[in-house]
């Protein structure tokens, strides 16, 4: 346990630090760090060098090489760099390389030195040009602030969408500030800048001077400044050599320090862990790093090499060309169990352990001891939680085991916590792997999420790495495999030296029918990569037809997406498809698309006749359809034309076209109606009244409530009208006048063709009782009984159903016998079956 410490520095009384070794760098660095630039992602992301030989009058003829590593050296990227000369590296937080030049272009990069996008500063920053730069992260993205050679800043807070912003000018700055930085404060990017002894804050709207509170005297210049991790903190280098550190509102001190060093330091960033209440900044020089905070003393090691600086959010990275680092101070939980002489609970349960895998008695009386102070929970908490911060597997496995072991003789642990670190710490230990190089602490893995770890395993193309821990994790395949596997077809489709049917197979043999996975995403990404084909046949496997069409369409394969959303069923999709052709092809060609598709021209005809009836009656011509040509003209004489001879002329029209399709009976009925609606005009003109549109039958009926009976029967005598219909016709036309003399004149013109039950019906409609028992005397035997009950004659009908010996009528007339009235002919029909029955 001793020797466990021993690099481990005390700074004050409250707090250590200890530095150890993430990998033995093996990189082959042909240049030294002071020559490149660099640039090292947060969260254990990759390092990026560029040297910069604009610097260099010899050099300046060779072109730089853009090198990108991970953090354990192993090389990712590498490309010529042919652009213009570069200011400033940073990276975004989805790991893109964002590269600012001189003209205020800034170029982005993928991991793999994939070239993703552009995107320019402004035209003032182009005149300008960029003298510093600095890429900064906050709540809503990446952003990029610039100085340009007029002194002025302008910024931007997420380059996923870019607003530039142009910052207030400060007085009388007529050189470049000495140092200055980007800060995040409500909500809102803001410039920090040093002239001088003055600082200055720029917003959006105003420059104010701001004055640390509680500055030691005698400051001439501030020579470096550092904001921590979560912009909270700010922490200023003076040119007397103090180190003034507080809130980055500058409203607070924090503490104050002299380092008796009046050169300005390479780097200075912040070192804390969150939520701790010790505040340490680590300044470097080109020898020597100094770890000081709000103590008298520091904590001081010596950089053999030359090193660079990367903070993070629980400590600082430190890499040379030879190793690679973290500074960080020690958690309580590994401090309580492990400083010198420690009785805390995880020290006692962590002995007690060991000396239980030794055999001996004293794990007995050390487990004692922690139950009857009531700590062995707490014990077991304090072994789980230092684990977790332990970055060697022999010690994580130590305190795990010394956990494992306390819960034996607690009733009631929950194992979720246990459980959990141990998930955790072996995903941990997987990405730490120097041939992976992400090391990750676990704060930082806790802030980062599992998702954002998976997204960036997937960036590196660490994809059955990634599939693993999904399926380690037991994460939903939505959120896991699936997309795992869906990224890695998109990145199969861009290896263009296998053939499309290769990449096609592999695909489909590798994702299957696997949920969550879009086959059309996929072929959307083959498509991107100038791969058509290869994009065609992955729709194949798709089997929503929804996702299939809008790509084919894109792709200006419209016959093959009029194809599948045939197969589809769905209309909808079939009327997209349809619409796009029509905006695509000549007219010509549209048409004799949909010949080859009927399902496609039968919906396409459908929709002409709500939306464009002239491309319908094209159609028609086209396909010497003369029948729906017929069909069309006579819709369209109504549809279309409000005067008598342009709908007689399209109805000519339409029998003409009846006649060429063979089609008498329309020809004819088109025919007689145009001969109608003439009639109906002469009608009009002669008679008043309203006579258009009518049908022949009600035409008959106008006429006869007109009272112009010798009119409607030569109209029924012109269109063959026959005598049973006209007789129905005038029969209800003169019911409905109650003209019963004309009704009674009309049943004498002649015998009845319909009988003259219809018109005692007529009458009892009209509720007159009186004419229908003229007309009943005249119905036919046959019918008399009906007639008779109508008129409500029962006895009558009676005599004339038992006359008849009639069984059915029998029953009628039974039926309609009610009450004490009608008893007497109720015997009657009994009676006469009786004796019927009897014969």
């Amino acid at each position: 346990m001793d020797c466990y410490t021993a690099n481990w520095n005390p700074l004050g009384d409250s707090a250590f630090y200890r530095k150890y070794e993430l990998y033995s760098m093996d990189w082959d660095l042909k240049e030294e760090l002071r020559d490149c630039l660099v640039a090292a992602a947060p969260y254990g992301g990759p390092i990026a060098l560029l040297r910069n030989p604009w610097r260099k009058e010899k050099a300046a003829s060779v072109r730089p090489v853009l090198e990108i590593y991970s953090a354990s050296g192993l090389p990712l990227a590498s490309l010529l760099w042919k652009s213009g000369p570069v200011v400033s590296l940073g990276w975004s937080a989805e790991e893109e390389l964002l590269c600012v030049q001189e003209d205020g272009v800034v170029l982005v990069y993928g991991l793999h030195g994939d070239f993703r996008r552009h995107f320019s500063m402004g035209n003032e920053v182009l005149q300008n040009r960029v003298l510093d730069a600095r890429i900064f992260h906050t709540e809503f993205g990446s952003g990029v602030a610039i100085l340009t050679g007029a002194h002025r800043f302008t910024l931007s807070a997420n380059v996923g969408d870019l607003k530039l912003r142009r910052m207030p000018e400060v007085p009388g700055l007529q050189s470049a500030p000495s140092c200055w930085t980007a800060l995040c404060q409500d909500r809102a990017a803001h410039i920090l800048l040093a002239v001088g002894p003055d600082l200055y804050l720029l917003d959006h709207a105003a420059c104010s001077a701001v004055t640390p509170p509680g500055l030691a005297p005698g400051v001439s210049s501030f020579l470096q400044m550092a904001v921590s991790f979560t912009y909270r903190h700010l922490a200023l280098f003076t040119d007397t050599g103090y180190i003034w550190m507080g809130t980055a509102s500058l409203k607070e001190k924090l503490c104050e320090f002299n380092c008796n060093i009046r050169a300005p330091p390479k780097q200075m960033v912040w070192c804390s862990r969150p939520r701790s209440k010790e505040r340490a900044v680590v300044v470097a020089w080109e020898r020597r790093l100094m770890v000081v905070g709000d103590a008298p003393e520091s904590i001081q090691f010596v950089l053999d090499e030359d090193s660079y600086l990367v903070p993070e959010l629980d400590g600082v990275r430190i890499f040379s060309r030879s190793t690679h680092e973290f500074l960080h101070e020690v958690p309580v939980a590994s401090e309580e169990i492990f400083k010198i002489a420690s009785m805390a609970p995880g020290a006692l349960l962590l002995e007690a352990q060991k000396e239980y895998e030794k055999e001996s008695q004293k794990a007995d009386e050390y487990l004692r001891e922690i139950q009857e102070l009531g700590q062995l929970t707490q014990a077991v908490q304090q072994c789980i939680e230092a684990a977790g911060h332990e970055h060697r597997p022999d010690m994580q496995k130590s305190l795990l085991r010394a956990a494992s072991f306390g819960k034996c003789f607690l009733d009631r642990f929950p194992p979720d916590s246990f459980v959990r670190m141990c998930q955790d710490l072996r995903v941990l230990n997987a990405i730490r792997d120097y041939h992976i190089g992400i090391p990750l602490t676990y704060s930082q893995y806790k802030q980062l999420t599992i998702q954002v770890l998976l997204d960036r395993l997937v960036l590196r193309r660490l994809y059955p790495l990634a599939i693993q821990i999904c399926e380690y994790l037991r994460l939903p395949e939505v959120q896991g495999v699936s997309r795992i596997l869906a990224h890695w077809a998109c990145y199969k489709v861009q290896q263009k030296d296998v053939s499309d049917e290769d990449v096609a197979r592999a695909i489909n043999q590798k994702l299957g029918d696997t949920p969550g996975v879009s086959y059309s995403d996929i072929a959307a990404r083959a498509y991107g990569c100038g791969r058509t084909e290869l994009a065609i046949k992955l729709l194949e496997y798709e089997p929503r037809s929804g996702e299939q069409v809008p790509l084919l369409l894109k792709m200006k394969r419209s016959k093959l997406a009029l194809s599948k959303a045939i197969e589809s069923g769905d209309t909808d999709l079939v009327f997209t498809v349809l619409l796009h052709l029509k905006n695509e092809l000549n007219r010509g060609d549209f048409f004799m698309t949909l010949r080859n598709q009927p399902m496609a021209l039968s919906l396409y005809r459908q929709f002409c006749k709500h939306q464009e009836l002239e491309t319908l009656k094209d159609l028609y011509n086209q396909d010497d359809n003369h029948q729906e040509l017929g069909s069309f003209h006579v819709r369209a004489s109504y549809a279309a034309e409000e005067r008598i001879e342009g709908r007689v002329a399209a109805l000519q029209t339409a029998a003409d076209a009846f006649y060429k399709a063979k089609n008498e009976f329309a020809a004819k009925a088109t025919e007689d109606q145009m001969r109608l609606l003439r009639l109906q005009r002469r009608l009009e003109d002669e008679l008043g009244g309203r006579f258009v549109d009518l049908s022949l039958h009600d035409t008959v009926t106008t006429l006869v409530l007109g009272g112009h009976s010798k009119r409607a029967e030569q109209l029924a005598r012109d269109f063959r009208i026959p005598d049973k219909r006209l007789w129905w016709l005038k029969l209800t036309a003169l019911a409905d006048l109650e003209d019963w003399e004309e009704l009674e004149k009309f049943s004498k013109s002649k015998k009845s063709p319909i009988g003259y039950l219809p018109f005692v019906e007529i009458c009892m409609k009209q509720h007159n009782k009186y004419e229908a028992k003229k007309y009943a005397s005249r119905v036919g035997p046959e019918q008399k009984v009906k007639a008779l009950l109508l008129v409500g004659d029962v006895a009558q009908a009676a005599d004339v159903a038992i006359e008849h010996r009639n069984e059915a009528e029998l029953t009628l007339v039974l039926s309609h016998c009610t009450g004490a009235t009608d008893a007497a002919t109720a015997d009657k029909i009994q009676r006469a079956r009786a004796q019927a029955q009897k014969k």
